[in-house]
């Protein structure tokens, strides 16, 4: 049939855009609390800390 993105309708994209935002800014306060330990646990974690300076510890305004 035809392309899924188009039958799904305009709510629907806007719910998935909105849940995929907040995964992202999850995902970033996340990595920024994680920055806030010190290397010796995010090693034992499985982290390091450029890892998650990479993924997203970075400030954002929202």
């Amino acid at each position: 049939m035809g392309h899924n993105s188009a039958k799904r309708g305009f709510f629907r994209n806007a719910l998935d855009a909105m849940v995929a935002a907040r995964e992202k800014q999850a995902q970033r306060y996340v990595a920024n609390a994680l920055l806030a330990l010190d290397d010796e646990t995010l090693k034992a974690s499985g982290f390091s800390r450029a890892e998650l300076k990479r993924t997203g510890g970075i400030p954002h305004l929202f």
